[in-house]
């Protein structure tokens, strides 16, 4: 067992942010033992679980809260599109954003609330309001370390097909 939480301890290291069912997958190990391996890591501090946006990931205790929650955020394929797009055109509206990114309203403003709740992303108070990265230096020294997964673009591209059905 001990091999066993050392790949998975590494594993989180060497890909931060994943998800409990991509360490699964990726290492080729039961749910259970990934589910086993992850309580105890966390649990004796070498691994952090953070909850964000609604799913669980796990990083290497080196990163702060925030550096969690932007790479949490890089590994959706929508969020990441909308990070992107911020850094490399700088602040931008909403319904550009969505425009920009063949994205529905709806769903740009879930991710937007998304980002901002979690100080990725900050809004102006002019009107139109505008979006702007909140630290763009840092977020780009991320950017370029983390790709979200096959398994995650797909999930991200079914809830777009649906929200566009009910737009």
């Amino acid at each position: 067992m001990p091999d066993t939480r050392a790949r998975v301890r590494e594993h989180v290291r060497e890909t931060p942010g994943v998800h409990f069912n991509r360490v699964s997958r990726d290492l080729e190990i039961a749910t259970g033992q990934a589910q086993y391996h992850l309580r105890r890591l966390v649990g004796d501090g070498e691994v952090t679980a953070d909850r964000i946006a609604g799913q669980t990931h796990y990083f290497d205790p080196q990163f702060d809260p925030w550096e969690r929650a932007v790479i949490a955020f890089l590994r959706r394929e929508t969020a990441r599109g909308i990070i992107v797009r911020l850094h490399a055109d700088g602040p931008a509206r909403p319904v550009d954003l969505a425009d920009d990114l063949g994205l529905a309203r709806s769903t740009v403003s879930w991710h937007v609330s998304n980002l901002t709740e979690r100080g990725v992303v900050e809004k102006s108070t002019d009107h139109p309001m505008t979006l702007s990265l909140s630290r763009p230096e840092r977020t780009a020294d991320l950017l370029d370390a983390v790709s979200p997964s096959l398994p995650d673009r797909i999930v991200d591209r079914f809830v777009r097909t649906v929200d566009s059905l009910f737009e």
